[in-house]
């Protein structure tokens, strides 16, 4: 899933456009109307400019460090009570009760809180990982996960016995309600908080394919904490 995103430069891009196509409309008054219009159009465009909130971390090129899920209680009893059996796969890990999945690429815009609607933006890519949840003879597993802060989800692509079923599905649902403030240490940035829930696209999809309805979206997996390089 390729997600275009509301950067800084797309931000000022829009300024100026707007700007722009503010002249051709002066243009149907007087001269003296033309100039003020014209000097109050990019007045605004200027002043526009200068308050464009700035980010306080950038990382154009993500590059090593993971994201790691702490799974919740409810949604382990829940596979439990389904008999549905959680796993890895390539260079995931489930460590103490946590799903760990490298990061591979991508990027990201962290905002000062309030600034902006979705103060973390970009695309955090994990190519070559991911989770299965078996049962019987049955099992699906949930790969090359593309978390995508700024419209709060998770995409990835589905196989069911190893036949890919859906590509670039859209999985998780995110809640950054819970996220903590970034925190640096060293050369690495952490962003720590975010409820993990099962999508409404996911949820019926796990359903069919496991014979239940049991599976709800919106179903709390964990709670995310993302770890990048910064260097």
């Amino acid at each position: 899933m390729r997600t275009r995103y509301a950067t800084p430069q797309r931000v000022a891009s829009g300024i100026a456009v707007a700007a722009l196509l503010a002249f051709p409309l002066s243009s149907c008054g007087s001269d003296d109307d033309s100039s003020a219009s014209s000097s109050s159009a990019a007045s605004s465009s200027s002043s526009s400019s200068s308050a464009a909130p700035k980010p306080v971390a950038v990382v154009e090129a993500l590059s090593g460090q993971n994201t790691a899920i702490a799974l919740d209680k409810g949604f382990t009893d829940a596979l439990a009570s389904l008999k549905l059996t959680p796993g890895v796969e390539g260079d995931a890990k489930l460590t103490d009760g946590s799903l760990v999945f490298p990061i591979t690429g991508g990027n990201v815009s962290v905002f000062e809180p309030g600034s902006v609607p979705n103060y973390v933006v970009g695309q955090i890519q994990h190519e070559g990982s991911g989770l299965s949840l078996s049962a019987g003879d049955t099992t699906v597993t949930l790969t090359n996960l593309n978390v995508d802060p700024g419209v709060s989800r998770v995409y990835g692509d589905v196989a069911v016995n190893g036949e890919t079923a859906v590509t670039s599905a859209y999985l998780f649902e995110l809640d950054g309600s819970t996220l903590k403030p970034l925190q640096t240490q060293g050369d690495t940035a952490i962003l720590e908080g975010t409820q993990v829930k099962i999508s409404d696209v996911a949820a019926p999809l796990l359903n069919e394919t496991f014979k239940t309805d049991a599976v709800k979206p919106g179903l709390l997996v964990g709670t995310a904490t993302i770890t990048v390089n910064t260097q």
